[in-house]
């Protein structure tokens, strides 16, 4: 019963000042908002990352002159631009002694083409991959309706093509489009397939993509200035590492790395490329952390401060206390308890905002709504701590007044 009376008495002490209480309560909020919305923006994107995000096939990777994701300015942008491009005869050197890989795939790729069918034709921001034919299985781009690209097509130089959903839908509207001939760059390819619909990422439709054989990519557009991707695709997840390391070992070997040289090449999966997302939004949680960190210290000295001017404004309430019978423990946990609840309410103010101000930011990025509960927590328990730290001196101050002096105060 103790308990819940302080608490009662703290409630109707903040209910009493309100305006001293909320100004008191905004720093709180401003500092729990700033670690939510963060964190709430970041949670969207890494859920809409890790549920939707796959450039590639399962247990593949890929091989490729330049790294996913560009950091270090200029000069790391020089190091990658002064590296030898992967040829299409590295990659047939690569399939050759790669024997453990499931499948070993070549892939060029050019955007901002413009398709042309009669008298319509698609935006001029159209991605153009040339492929061999293993790449439908790394990419994991099935054919819905026609047939796939075969290495016979690529062998041939056969000016055929695969059209994803949004071609066909621009195009295509009441015609079949299998046996159509469509002009890309003003070279005739007749469609042999329809794509599956991949859907989005980040607002971004992955199925406005058309498809031709490597060797028809590089009759359009040569092959001087233009490095070959390679995509590799393991048995399994149980042999995914060991064919990792053969290929970097067969990569060193074909493009003559002198031993303990760094690689002139990259290799990166799906799970490379979230564990370099997730370092970015690291260095953002941490910046987040930073801020936030100074404005519930600020808003923690705030809440002294105020508890202080309580305390010396109710010294003769404290006196009469204590002239009845109230212990130390007593004033000490009803001003220990004001503190808190001041950071609480602030707190829960903070996550309510956060969460809202964040989910609509993310929903901006075509991200999937959320709420971060382990930061929910987080907040609630930084709040309560704030609320004891800077809240124990005002209140052992109270708790320790003479109640002679305190019943004499004025």
């Amino acid at each position: 019963m103790r308990i819940s009376e302080s608490f009662a008495l703290s409630i109707t002490s903040l209910v009493t000042n309100k305006l001293r209480a909320s100004l008191t309560i905004l720093g709180i909020v401003v500092g729990i908002f700033s670690i939510i919305l963060i964190m709430t923006i970041l949670t969207m994107l890494q859920n809409t990352i890790e549920s939707g995000f796959s450039m590639l096939g399962q247990n593949t990777f890929q091989v490729q002159k330049y790294p996913a994701i560009r950091m270090g300015g200029p000069q790391m942008g020089r190091k990658y631009w002064n590296r030898k491009d992967i040829t299409i005869e590295d990659f047939y050197r690569l399939k050759e002694s790669l024997t453990d890989a499931k499948y070993v795939a070549a892939e060029l790729h050019r955007g901002g083409r413009l398709v042309k069918f009669q008298n319509k034709e698609t935006n001029p921001n159209v991605s153009l991959v040339g492929i061999t034919q293993e790449a439908v299985n790394t990419n994991e781009w099935f054919v819905e309706q026609g047939r796939s690209i075969t290495n016979t097509d690529v062998d041939r130089a056969m000016p055929y093509i695969l059209l994803g959903q949004d071609v066909v839908d621009l195009l295509f509207e009441n015609v079949n489009p299998i046996g159509q001939i469509v002009k890309v760059d003003n070279r005739p390819l007749r469609v042999i397939g329809i794509m599956e619909r991949k859907g989005q990422m980040f607002g971004q439709s992955r199925d406005n993509i058309i498809v031709i054989p490597i060797s028809v990519f590089m009759s359009m557009y040569g092959k001087k200035d233009r490095s070959v991707n390679i995509t590799v695709m393991s048995h399994s997840k149980m042999d995914y590492n060991e064919v990792i390391e053969a290929a970097t070992g067969h990569m060193r070997t074909i493009r003559k790395v002198p031993p303990g040289e760094e690689n002139d090449f990259e290799i990166f999966s799906n799970e490379s490329l979230l564990a370099e997302i997730n370092k970015i939004t690291k260095y953002v949680e941490i910046g987040a952390m930073v801020v936030s960190f100074i404005a519930l210290l600020a808003a923690g000295v705030g809440i002294m401060n105020i508890m202080l001017v309580s305390v010396t404004e109710r010294t003769r309430e404290i006196g009469i206390r204590k002239a009845v019978g109230a212990k130390k423990s007593s004033i000490l946990t009803q001003f220990l308890f004001e503190a808190i609840t001041l950071c609480l309410v602030g707190g829960i103010i903070g996550i309510i905002l956060g969460v809202g101000f964040g989910n609509l930011a993310g929903s901006l990025l075509k991200a999937e709504a959320t709420i971060p509960f382990d930061w929910v927590f987080i907040g609630l328990a930084i709040c309560v701590l704030v609320g004891v730290i800077f809240g124990t001196y005002p209140a052992y101050k109270a708790a320790n007044l003479d109640p002679i002096e305190a019943l004499r105060y004025e």
